[in-house]
């Protein structure tokens, strides 16, 4: 009785058609093989599930790639210093990449990672296609995905917060205060973290008895002119909210300039809570109430992961959600009885 024939590099340049240092040099990233030569045997390696063995003493980049979608914000220097902190930590350094879309990881960027070396590659708050994963498991880099826009894929290790019990704090805190009418400003329909932190929201409204109006939530993105022109809807009302839960702190912020414009004082006439407490928070006027979210903490777990992944390790947890707080500063107060 014959077994299972054993999965070789040689077996997979048979196939493919090409020559063993070829495989060779798609396995080690090398740059001098031709895309869809590249794209062959990515594929092959992939069905036949090889995995690169890495030696004990093989000599590591010192290199993890950081990718994100975008920088615009605050909160994606707050990935970079937990991620740079974790790394400066092994004796490693960052490489930073940004995609300028919501797409995630491409062809090209993967091009460009296999001219060279890498220990691994955290991916930040962006979709990760199959191919992608395929193409790094094929190279075996492994990747951890930071506040991952979409549901992983089995087997993917991510790092996130626990965005539902953000979302329940904020609202419970403002309830609390004696607010009914509640405005809640999130971020995309399509990334978890939004959806999440909207279930905080009615949850903390349902256990209150307090109904939900379906015309005080508002979805756009985590920009502060989503927070200003959301919040101008709002406050524009018939019945307008005397309170609004921000999905992020710069939402937040464009709420403060709405209420500005209109007229109105944070928090006497309205209060406004955000989310991630990025350190503009605490110095904002007034400083604003948010729940914090432990971006550096992420990013430092996501980066140690990788390298203990590296070394051959298996990481602890498939999917960490590390914990998120209600930080209570001055842009809330009771609401008048």
């Amino acid at each position: 009785m014959s077994g299972k024939r054993r999965v070789t590099i040689a077996l997979i340049a048979e196939e493919a058609g090409v020559s063993i240092p070829t495989v060779s040099k798609v396995i080690n990233g090398r740059p001098e093989v031709a895309p869809a030569t590249r794209h062959r045997v990515e594929r092959l390696l992939h069905k036949h599930g090889y995995q690169r063995r890495i030696s004990q003493d093989e000599t590591p980049a010192g290199l993890v790639d950081l990718v994100f979608t975008e920088m615009e914000s605050p909160w994606a220097m707050e990935i970079v210093r937990g991620a740079e902190s974790a790394a400066h930590e092994a004796g490693a350094s960052v490489v930073i990449t940004v995609l300028h879309t919501h797409a995630g990881p491409g062809r090209d960027w993967l091009e460009r990672l296999a001219g060279r070396r890498t220990d691994g590659v955290v991916i930040v708050a962006s979709k990760l296609s199959v191919g992608v994963q395929d193409q790094l498991s094929a190279r075996s880099l492994p990747f951890v995905v930071v506040d991952p826009e979409g549901e992983p894929a089995p087997g993917v290790v991510s790092v996130g917060a626990t965005n539902w019990n953000g979302g329940l704090a904020a609202t419970r805190h403002l309830l609390e205060l004696g607010h009914r009418r509640i405005g809640m400003i999130s971020g995309p329909a399509d990334m978890l973290c939004s959806q999440a932190r909207i279930d905080g929201y009615r949850a903390a409204l349902e256990t209150a008895g307090v109904p939900m109006a379906p015309e005080l939530i508002r979805r756009g993105t985590f920009m502060v002119d989503s927070g200003h022109d959301h919040g101008h809807a709002l406050l524009s009302l018939d019945d307008p909210p005397t309170a609004i839960f921000a999905g992020s702190d710069m939402q937040a912020f464009g709420v403060f300039e709405a209420a500005r414009q209109r007229g109105l004082r944070v928090p006497e006439d309205l209060s406004v809570v955000g989310f991630d407490d990025i350190p503009l928070a605490k110095s904002a006027w007034p400083p604003l109430t948010t729940v914090r979210q432990p971006l550096q903490e992420m990013a430092a777990l996501a980066t140690r992961t990788v390298l203990a992944m590296r070394r051959g390790e298996a990481p602890e947890a498939r999917r960490v959600e590390l914990a998120t707080d209600l930080i209570v500063r001055e842009s809330t107060t009771a609401q008048p009885a």
